[in-house]
């Protein structure tokens, strides 16, 4: 049951990044931003090609590779992780993350590029999208879960789980 829970989430979020992404080509591709806040806020249309700032300009085949291993990772460490309370928000947290990595990715895979929309044009911010925002807060949160929440003793089941594969 729990798994089920999971997966619609995992499936609930990406949707929500492919649905703006989709109202963003639809609205703001070939057209000027649109103003929330002037000067401050705009919704826009950009065709990223690269990560993060820029960097690795038309590296398709290096993202859709370093995603899926990433995602793998991931999977790999998530399944090790118990399913009691204590590690839901660890869970949560990966699943998030997990649900950006795939969000970006399926944009690679279709498009050659991601589709970002969001600019904080006070700060000259780099233009981002939801499954951005999925993987940067989550990594912000799992480094706050793994410096101020959990105890190191309590990730040894991830050695002892180690041991007995």
């Amino acid at each position: 049951m729990y798994m089920w829970i999971e997966i619609v989430a995992i499936v609930l979020l990406i949707g929500l990044d492919q649905l703006v992404k989709y109202f963003t080509v639809l609205n703001l591709q070939g057209n000027s931003p649109y103003v929330i806040i002037e000067g401050v806020f705009q919704l826009t249309y950009v065709e990223n090609r690269g990560a993060a700032f820029g960097m690795l300009q038309n590296q398709r085949a290096f993202f859709l590779i370093f995603t899926l291993i990433v995602i793998g990772l991931i999977l790999a460490y998530y399944i090790k992780v118990p399913k009691t309370k204590r590690y839901n928000p660890l869970r949560i947290t990966v699943i998030v993350f997990f649900a950006g990595a795939i969000g970006n990715w399926i944009d690679r895979f279709r498009l050659s590029y991601v589709v970002d929309t969001f600019h904080f044009s006070l700060i000259d911010f780099p233009v981002f999208n939801v499954a951005d925002s999925y993987v940067v807060v989550s990594t912000f949160v799992f480094a706050y879960l793994m410096l101020f929440y959990y105890k190191e003793q309590e990730f040894d089941f991830i050695k002892s789980r180690l041991k007995k594969e």
